[in-house]
């Protein structure tokens, strides 16, 4: 009896995970099969390598064409797809502050516009700049 209780103990420490494993894979499988199945024309997306699209046709059965700009359409492999995102939603205050540093940008002198634009951009985002870099003359 004592010679069977160890083999059985091995056998039930390695089959146990295994199988669970194996159970929680297919799970995932069948919810990507799922997601893939259900894509249709204008729903947001990210695919695998994290560019955010939308369908613009599902018709194909290996294939699907992402809008990934306004009139850029491309074609994809449909494992590409990723998973299903929220649409992008403006909101008013995101339109007063685009607002308002297009006219701060407009009102400074002509001088550095370029390091204002990107002073403003960077408040906006709330991104740290770094000092210029200063090279040693020769």
């Amino acid at each position: 009896m004592n010679s069977l209780l160890l083999p059985l103990l091995l056998l039930l420490v390695v089959a146990v995970p295994l199988i669970m494993g194996t159970r929680k894979q297919k799970k995932q499988q069948a919810a990507q099969q799922d997601l893939q199945n259900t894509l249709a024309p204008g729903d947001r997306v990210m695919t695998t390598s994290g560019l955010y699209a939308t369908v613009a046709d599902a018709t194909g059965d290996t294939t699907i064409d992402l809008e990934i700009a306004p009139g850029v359409v491309t074609t994809w492999l449909r494992l590409a797809v990723r998973e299903k995102v929220a649409p992008v939603v403006e909101t008013d205050e995101a339109e007063e502050s685009t607002e308002t540093a297009v006219s701060e940008i407009s009102s400074t002198p002509s001088e550095a516009p370029a390091q204002e634009t990107i002073t403003v951009e960077a408040e906006r985002s709330g991104a740290q700049l770094a000092p210029p870099l200063e090279h040693e003359k020769k």
